[in-house]
C-alpha cells in the first residue's frame, strides 16, 4: 500500500449513514421520486438570484515592466484585437459570448451580444489564469 493511501485511511471520517432526529424528513414528492426511480431535479428558481460577476474584455496586452514604468496619463496602451472586432464576455471567468460596445442613456457603456459560445470556441479561446 502506498504511503498516500496510509495517509489518507489514517484521516478521521465522519459517519454520515447516521440521520440525526432534528433533520426533517424529506417531502412526500422526494419519496414518490425515490421510489419510482426518477432523478430528483432541483428547481431553477433556487439559482435565480444567485450573483454572477460579468466581465467584458475589450482586448489584452503584454508589456515589459520598464514599459509599464513609463506610463503615464494620457499614454496609450495598444491592445491585441483591432477596431470592430467583438468583445470577449466572461461570466465567472468562463467564456460566455461575444458582443459589441453600445453608448446607454449617452453617459454609460453597455454590451450587446452578438453571439453565445460554443464548445469550439472554448477551446480557441480557453480562460487564462
Amino acid at each position: 500500500m502506498s504511503n498516500k493511501q496510509e495517509t489518507l485511511d489514517s484521516l478521521p471520517m465522519e459517519d454520515f449513514s447516521i440521520k440525526p432526529e432534528s433533520h426533517p424528513e424529506p417531502s412526500a414528492d422526494v419519496e414518490s421520486s425515490l421510489s419510482e426511480g426518477q432523478p430528483i431535479t432541483p428547481s431553477m428558481d433556487l439559482l435565480v438570484n444567485v450573483p454572477m460577476r460579468i466581465s467584458v474584455e475589450l482586448g489584452r496586452a503584454r508589456m515589459p515592466m520598464k514599459n509599464i514604468l513609463q506610463l503615464s496619463q494620457g499614454s496609450v496602451i495598444e491592445l491585441d484585437k483591432a477596431s470592430g472586432e467583438p468583445m470577449t464576455i466572461y461570466i465567472n471567468g468562463e467564456l460566455f459570448a461575444y458582443g459589441e460596445a453600445v453608448l446607454v442613456n449617452q453617459e454609460r457603456f453597455g454590451v450587446r451580444l452578438t453571439a453565445l459560445v460554443n464548445k469550439e470556441d472554448i477551446l480557441r479561446n480557453p480562460r487564462e489564469p
